[in-house]
């Protein structure tokens, strides 16, 4: 039908054509005469016509064009199930606050908020809540809470949030664990301490060691020409000289060893041949003054990659702790228990049921040369935290619920 309406107004168009030729034909032929101008102008007018209806016909038309209007933006699904799961595994731990008549409610908003909530990590999830809630918007504050591996500590940040189609207001608060970064970075200075330290000890020590020595021999060779008394108060007080430098010199050396731990070498090890190594070094002595140490492993297959000689020594290190602690008991007991914990971690407890630490001591235990033994030089802890870190764990004194001393070496 299209085709058919073209064909004809192509034909129109052409008809139209060669009467317009023929009329402008006439007039130049009839130029000599006005009236018969007149008369071909008049005869060429309609076909005029008839030829640009056509040709408008012809021509295409353009569609009409309507104002453009922009559709409400609306986010792709794909594009917020990739915002949900970004918050949702986020490393910090997000809590929404909600301030309403009643009081104040913390809200829990991704998996990191969940697990300082749960049942076994805040030792108390009602007070925490309470402190979280009590934060002003933007201030940044360090906070200590109880958790099923000992104290730790959190940097938390509030920000306010006005939400639309809501009055009340809101506050969001992140949670960032930093207990692990503050003990490397404390760690980290101990050592560089400890390495000036000895290094400046040893560098005076040395000569008073060498001259000492050298006055012995001196005061040996001289020793009849001098009087009994003065010879004996000299030797008196060179021998003290010579026994406390090498005494100071054995006390330097056990904190170089503090700051020059050799790095981990890791191996897929199993738990089980590692405890058997411990039973049979360390059995023994308990058994002679009537105690107990009992080491487990559950499952019996659990390995783990580690630098085995180094969760050794820290083990020992526990181990002999625990034993001077209750060294004064009848029935002293210690138990070593490795298990997985939530997230596949390898949790090694270490229990006595000693006296335990006190309340007033617990900061400070981990410290380097702090020691509440007459003859202790503060650095078995110390050490123990130290290659923990090592091996990319941590070390935490638990509060049992008994009696007793608990400490937690978290994988």
């Amino acid at each position: 039908m299209a085709s058919e309406r073209r064909l004809k107004t192509v034909a129109g168009a052409c008809i139209a054509a060669m009467l317009a030729m023929t009329g402008g034909a006439g007039y130049f032929a009839a130029l000599a005469s006005p009236r018969l101008s007149v008369l071909c102008l008049l005869i060429t007018l309609p076909p005029a016509w008839l030829l640009c209806r056509c040709l408008g016909r012809l021509s295409p038309r353009l569609p009409r064009q309507e104002p453009y209007v922009a559709p409400p933006y609306a986010p792709p699904q794909a594009s917020l199930r990739a915002l949900e799961a970004c918050l949702e595994h986020a490393p910090i731990a997000l809590f929404r606050i909600r301030h309403g008549a009643t009081g104040r409610s913390v809200t829990p908003l991704n998996a990191s908020a969940r697990r300082h909530l749960a049942p076994g990590h805040a030792s108390v999830p009602q007070q925490w809540q309470q402190v979280l809630a009590a934060q002003a918007p933007g201030q940044r504050r360090l906070l200590s809470f109880e958790t099923e591996r000992g104290v730790e500590r959190a940097l938390v940040a509030v920000a306010a949030l006005t939400l639309q189609g809501e009055d009340a207001p809101q506050h969001l608060a992140a949670l960032m664990p930093v207990e692990s970064e503050l003990e490397a970075e404390a760690l980290n200075a101990w050592r560089e301490l400890v390495q000036v330290l000895t290094h400046e000890i040893m560098n005076s020590l040395t000569p008073v060691a060498s001259l000492s020595r050298t006055a012995c021999e001196l005061l040996a060779e001289v020793q009849t020409l001098l009087p009994q008394d003065v010879h004996a108060d000299l030797e008196t007080a060179l021998d003290a000289i010579a026994r406390r430098a090498a005494s100071l010199a054995d006390f330097v050396a056990s904190y170089r060893s503090l700051s020059s731990v050799p790095a981990p070498r890791p191996e897929v090890i199993r738990l089980e041949y590692l405890f058997q190594r411990l039973s049979a070094l360390l059995a023994p002595d308990w058994q002679a003054r009537g105690g107990t140490l009992q080491l487990s492993v559950e499952p019996a297959s659990l390995e783990v990659r580690i630098d085995a000689g180094q969760l050794e020594q820290a083990l020992i290190n526990l181990l002999r702790n625990a034993a001077e602690a209750t060294q004064t008991m009848a029935a002293a007991h210690v138990t070593v228990r490795a298990r997985l914990s939530r997230g596949a971690r390898l949790r090694i407890e270490v229990r006595d049921n000693g006296p335990g630490v006190p309340e007033a001591l617990a900061a400070h235990i981990f410290t380097p040369f702090f020691s509440t033994k007459k003859q202790g030089r503060g650095i078995g802890l110390a050490l123990v935290r130290h290659l923990a870190h090592a091996n990319g764990g941590t070390l935490r004194h638990v509060r049992p619920v008994g009696a007793g001393a608990c400490f937690l070496l978290s994988f």
